[in-house]
């Protein structure tokens, strides 16, 4: 039996897989395509639910390394005790993405959870590349340590997460704030997060089912790296997968499609932690492929998902 798309999943995204089938994909290196291309559908996917009515947010700003005001928005239920809170990172491929995007996804995780957030604008690439986007989440981390009280968070119980790019980073950060002997990370959720960028050479096995495609990220890798993606002095503070000791590492929750490049990776990054004495909880849904809980919310496998999600939020 071959591998394929959920027939659940292929049955609510077969209008966006048509479209997609008739459209040209943007050449490998053109970030303006994919920008153009991706931030209306991933706007149209988070607006495609309605916004939790018992969610309250507020502008916030850290300052980065450079000086620069970074943009943060929190987002807190109603009602809500002080206890936990989560630095949250959207998805994007580091290089397109914004936290107006995400304001769905991320209030309806606070609604259900009933544990804040913190979402982060961090600077994008190629305008930005690293190590300015995990710098900026760097001082995010530490702003929100240090107004914990104000803002009713028990500082020994902060997350990071985030989703694609935004998982990578989250997981980025875990590993200069344990170097740095920085603010304590309790948790890192790391959703379908994008570690590795030597992983550029096609699985056949899941090559036409994809959604984020090896090409893009034969192009959102170089435009974070410059030349210097895919060869061997890549930073683990810039590629997870590189890391080569894990221990001390904060406990992860991981997920991912099996039909989603960074399948491999993101199963090799939850061995390397677990053989680190790391505990991790590591699902991989069967049949879907990248952002499948975006796109195709209503189906069986997303509410699983999110609702693992909501579980391991609430037990923070």
């Amino acid at each position: 039996m071959s591998l394929g798309f959920d027939p659940e999943f292929a049955q609510v995204f077969a209008p966006m897989a048509e479209a997609m089938a008739h459209a040209t994909p943007p050449a490998v290196g053109d970030v303006p395509a994919r920008r153009a291309m991706w931030e209306p559908i991933i706007g149209a996917a988070s607006a495609a639910q309605p916004i939790p009515t018992d969610v309250t947010t507020a502008e916030h700003h850290a300052t980065a390394d450079d000086g620069t005001q970074i943009t943060m928005r929190w987002y807190a239920k109603t009602g809500a005790a002080a206890g936990p809170a989560v630095l949250f990172f959207h998805g994007g491929g580091y290089i397109f993405g914004h936290i107006d995007l995400f304001d769905g996804p991320v209030s309806r995780h606070v609604s259900a959870s009933g544990v804040p957030m913190l979402s982060i604008e961090y600077r994008r690439a190629p305008e930005h590349p690293f190590p300015t986007p995990v710098e900026d989440a760097y001082a995010a981390l530490c702003w929100l340590h240090e107004h914990a009280g104000e803002l009713g968070v028990d500082r020994g119980r902060i997350a990071v997460m985030g989703d694609s790019a935004g998982g990578g980073l989250a997981a980025a950060l875990s590993i200069p704030t344990r170097e740095r002997g920085g603010p304590a990370i309790a948790r890192q959720i790391l959703l379908m997060p994008m570690l590795d960028d030597r992983t550029t050479t096609p699985d056949p096995h899941i090559e036409p089912y994809l959604l984020w495609s090896y090409d893009d990220s034969r192009t959102a890798w170089p435009a974070l790296l410059g030349d210097a993606a895919g060869r061997p002095d890549v930073p683990a503070t810039a590629a997870p997968a590189r890391l080569e000791g894990a221990t001390g590492l904060p406990p992860a929750y991981i997920e991912v499609g099996q039909l989603d490049a960074f399948r491999d990776e993101d199963l090799a990054y939850a061995t390397k932690l677990s053989r680190a004495g790391v505990p991790v909880e590591f699902h991989l849904h069967p049949g879907v492929p990248h952002e499948y809980d975006s796109i195709a919310f209503t189906t069986d496998v997303a509410r699983r998902a999110i609702a693992d999600r909501v579980r391991v939020l609430a037990s923070l």
